[in-house]
């Protein structure tokens, strides 16, 4: 069925069908419903839209490139409080939002480029994923939450590195044996326990500007960085981190970095098993400052991921993003001396 069909039955032009569907304002309200009424008898869908988004160079919708399995998006408190404010520009703006999966695969490439988009937000990534290249040369906007840094696109995110100074300041007060449980250093995110892991080596920008940050603490305060332990987990689960958090603890220490809030309440969790004392046997401080921190009596870096996650969707659908990047604040509570 098609649409002269329909417009020969009606007594109007092809033309005319057209903008019923597409600009029904521009039609008189009479032929309006004669055209839909016709097309609805004869089984006319209306003209496909796949089809008008490649005239148009306009598909409505944003992709977001999580470099991750889809469950992660709804498992993770980070990502789900990014998507939040993604997916409320969108609302706003009558935008459709595509969570396009990448998990290192070779059809990645492929899956983002075909993807009916106008614009792109990668989750933060390594730095060599080809993804990256793609989306850039693509002639769309992009933004990248997190990093990294690549041609044709904008960064939003923290100063990850100022506020890892500043929290390991605050969670290594008094401390004598203080160490990091990090997130994933790369995309075989195999866990493990290091004593002094080079920064340099780390793929993932924002796990590298915070060890950074913390080692930049340390040799102010006279601690030798390459003698840090760092617990290196899989992914950003409080369940998951327990068994790297032990580790951590049968070391003796006495002060943990986390790189998140939910890390954090990992090392909560087994301070309570082994009847330690926070903060006086046991420092604790994570990042985001998500709803839980305060209950936990958590100090953390407050940083809003739903402000991210908009300003991240301003600049995928073509808008000026805020012309102040994304703030943070070390709030101090219980957890540490």
């Amino acid at each position: 069925m098609t649409m002269a069909l329909v417009a020969r039955r009606c007594g109007v032009s092809p033309m005319t069908v057209s903008y019923c569907y597409n600009q029904p304002d521009r039609v008189a309200p009479g032929t309006l419903r004669r055209v839909l009424a016709v097309a609805a008898e004869l089984g006319y869908p209306g003209p496909d839209p796949t089809a008008r988004s490649l005239r148009r160079r306009h598909n409505g919708a944003i992709g977001v490139v999580l470099g991750e399995h889809l469950a992660y998006a709804f498992e993770d408190p980070q990502a789900r409080r990014f998507l939040t404010g993604v997916a409320e520009v969108c609302r706003e703006r009558g935008a459709g939002l595509n969570l396009i999966p990448t998990t290192g695969e070779d059809q990645d490439v492929d899956r983002v480029r075909s993807a009916s988009v106008d614009g792109y937000i990668v989750w933060t990534t390594v730095d060599s994923d080809p993804v990256l290249g793609v989306v850039s040369g693509l002639d769309k906007p992009v933004a990248v939450h997190g990093g990294p840094a690549v041609p044709g696109a904008r960064v939003v995110s923290i100063d990850n590195r100022a506020s890892a100074r500043e929290l390991a300041a605050r969670a290594f007060a008094d401390a004598r044996r203080p160490a990091v449980l990090s997130f994933p250093f790369d995309r075989d995110r195999r866990p493990r326990l290091e004593s002094g892991p080079d920064p340099d080596l780390v793929r993932f920008p924002v796990t590298r500007d915070r060890l950074l940050g913390v080692h930049d603490h340390c040799r102010e305060a006279g601690f030798d960085p390459a003698l840090l332990p760092v617990a290196v987990v899989a992914r950003n689960d409080r369940a998951d981190a327990a068994a790297l958090v032990d580790a951590l603890l049968d070391r003796g220490v006495d002060a943990v970095v986390a790189m998140s809030d939910q890390l954090a309440f990992a090392v909560l969790d087994a301070a309570r098993r082994r009847g330690l004392r926070v903060p006086h046997d046991l420092a604790v401080a994570g990042w985001d400052d998500g709803p839980d921190a305060r209950r936990e009596g958590l100090t953390t870096i407050a940083q809003s991921l739903h402000d991210q996650g908009r300003t991240c969707a301003l600049i995928a659908l073509g808008d000026r993003p805020p012309s102040r990047g994304p703030g943070w604040t070390a709030t101090v509570r219980d957890s540490t001396r």
